[in-house]
Formats: structure tokens, C-alpha cells, sequence
């Protein structure tokens, strides 16, 4: 197993792209934690997948943030990796057609919550060294015609620069940042944008 008894927290784990991701860490024989707002979730998905810890945290809250990580350095004594998944993909409406609360709900989960758990671990990564994994979107890479997600695009492509400067950032404490920029993934988030199944079938498969 390549990543026997490695410590990884896995935000955004209880479903999607994060379910999939925690059960290959599982398999690797990672001791995997999976966060998630939503308790039923993770507790279904932890049994599914053999997954060893879950905490139910508000990505949202800086204080849900700082504990989940405490909770996790109480028990484990480390965290080797950490994936930031979790996200929201908005309704999708032309921007004079959104308000603030909806930019800043995008934005609060998808770049600021990426930003608490990054700042929560990276004390004690400095001390061992580990591994950043950021899921951005290729949405964050170009425009695509006719996908109108302004907040999420923005909160994309803010997240490839960051990875970027955190990389530099945190290369002399040996830990190493990385982005995933992801097209189009068929999981419960993006059905109900996929009204014609030869569509689905055309843009997933890309």
C-alpha cells in the first residue's frame, strides 16, 4: 500500500469527486478523515468506503475549521495530507441576475473555506512536512459560453493563483501544494444541469 498509515483529511468527503477520493486514499491503506456539513452523509459514506474517522464541520465557521483540525491532531498526532474538495456549484444565472448573498456564498465555500483549513494545517505540517491538494475546476482555467457560475469561475480561478503562491510559499517547510483543475465530473452535484443524457454523456466523457 503506497500510503500506508499516512494521515489524510479529505473536506468535502461524503459524496462526488470527495467520496471517490477518500475511498482510493482507503484502499492505499491511508488512515482517511472525511468532513462534511451534512452528518447522515458522512456516516453513510464512512460505512461504505471503510473509512477510519468522520467530523461533521461547517466549512464556514473558522471555530468548526480549527476544531475538526485539533480534533484530528488529538487523535492522529499529525496530518501528512490534506485535499481540499469541498464546494459549491450555484444555480446558473447571468450576473445581473445574482445578488451578493449568492456571490458570497460561493465564495465563502469554495475559495475562504479552502483558505480556514489551509490555515489551520499549516502549523502542523511545518513540523513534519506534507502534501496540499486543491480541486480547482478548468472553469478557473478559461470561459466557457453559455455557463453562467460567475462566483464559482472566480473562486476557481482565485484558487490556481493561490495554489501557486502557497506552493512557493511553504516549499522551504517541505510541503508541497498542488492543484487539480477538473472538467466536467458526472456526480449527484452536476445532474440537474444535465437535462439531455446524450450531452451528459458528450461533455463527461471529455
Amino acid at each position: 500500500m503506497k500510503l500506508h498509515d499516512k494521515v489524510v483529511l479529505i473536506t468535502g468527503g461524503s459524496r462526488g469527486i470527495g467520496k471517490a477520493i477518500s475511498k482510493l486514499f482507503v484502499e492505499e491503506g491511508a488512515q482517511v478523515i472525511i468532513t462534511s456539513k451534512n452528518i447522515t452523509k458522512l456516516e453513510q459514506t464512512a460505512k461504505e468506503i471503510n473509512c477510519s474517522f468522520f467530523i461533521a464541520a461547517d466549512i464556514k465557521s473558522e471555530k468548526a475549521v480549527n476544531n475538526t483540525i485539533n480534533k484530528i491532531i488529538e487523535k492522529f498526532g499529525r496530518i501528512d495530507i490534506l485535499v481540499n474538495n469541498a464546494g459549491l456549484l450555484p444555480e446558473q444565472k447571468q450576473l445581473d441576475q445574482i445578488n451578493e448573498n449568492d456571490w458570497n456564498e460561493i465564495i465563502d465555500v469554495n475559495l475562504t473555506g479552502q483558505f480556514r483549513f489551509t490555515k489551520a494545517v499549516i502549523p502542523h505540517m511545518k513540523k513534519n512536512g506534507g502534501s496540499i491538494i486543491n480541486m480547482s475546476s478548468d472553469a478557473g482555467l478559461k470561459a466557457f459560453e453559455n455557463f453562467y457560475a460567475d462566483a464559482y469561475v472566480a473562486s476557481k480561478a482565485a484558487m490556481i493563483m493561490l495554489t501557486k503562491t502557497w506552493a512557493l510559499e511553504y516549499a522551504s517547510d517541505k510541503i508541497r501544494v498542488n492543484c487539480i483543475c477538473a472538467s466536467v465530473v458526472d456526480t449527484d452535484m452536476t445532474n440537474s444541469f444535465w437535462l439531455d443524457t446524450e450531452i451528459k454523456r458528450k461533455n463527461t466523457s471529455k
